[in-house]
Order: C-alpha cells, then sequence, then structure tokens
C-alpha cells in the first residue's frame, strides 16, 4: 500500500498540527488556491497564470514567492522567464477537498456527488 494511502495516527499535541495552520493560512486568500488550481496540470510562467488568475504579473510573483517560502511550489529558470510548478499533489488535493467541503455548506446535491455528464466528461 502507498504510504499516502494510509491514514496515519497524529495525536492534537502532534508537531504537524502547527505547520498544517501555517498551510492552511497559506491557501487562505483566493488568488494562491486559484494559482494551485492553475498549476496542478504542470508548470506555467509567470505570465501564463497572470493571465489565467486575472492578476498583474507582480502580485502573481508576490503570491508564489510566498507559495515558494512554503514549499509548495517550485521554480525553472529559462532564459528570462520563470516557471513554476507544484512540488507534490497535496496542495491541489488540499484546495480540492476545501472546494468540496464548500459544494457542501452551499449546495443539497454538491457536484462533486453527481454522476459526470458529457459536459463535465470533456473538460
Amino acid at each position: 500500500m502507498h504510504a499516502d494511502n494510509q491514514i496515519p495516527l497524529i495525536d492534537s499535541d502532534d508537531p504537524y498540527v502547527e505547520v498544517a495552520v501555517e498551510i492552511f493560512g497559506m491557501l487562505a486568500d483566493a488568488t494562491r488556491v486559484r494559482l494551485i488550481l492553475a498549476l496542478k496540470d504542470g508548470e506555467l510562467s509567470v505570465n501564463n497564470l497572470a493571465d489565467i488568475v486575472d492578476k498583474t504579473p507582480a502580485a502573481v510573483s508576490q503570491h508564489l514567492a510566498k507559495l515558494r517560502l512554503a514549499r509548495m511550489v517550485s521554480t525553472r529558470q529559462d532564459g528570462t522567464r520563470v516557471f513554476y510548478k507544484l512540488n507534490d499533489e497535496h496542495a491541489v488535493e488540499l484546495v480540492m477537498d476545501a472546494i468540496f467541503q464548500a459544494e457542501h455548506s452551499l449546495d443539497r446535491a454538491p457536484r462533486h456527488h453527481q454522476a459526470p455528464t458529457e459536459a463535465g466528461k470533456a473538460k
């Protein structure tokens, strides 16, 4: 069994709890959540990300710097362009779980519990 599929026994006083709180704080910003979602399929440049999240490259760079300090993203430089990618799949999983929880908060029948439609399959 893959180690990530096992649920470890974690106590409320585990030192990882404090780090988890910092990670949740890092994701407590809509732009950073959108950046995580934009990066789920692979690396992108700052300018591409700025277009996707409809922010200036300077603003996106600041958000990406915070995500990089939190070790959630990493960079690759190609000439003058910097490309960002997620370090692992866990950031996307956290964001998706939060979105699923939001769906439960707002909808009686959350989208993630419904059978995919033909239009949904094409995405």
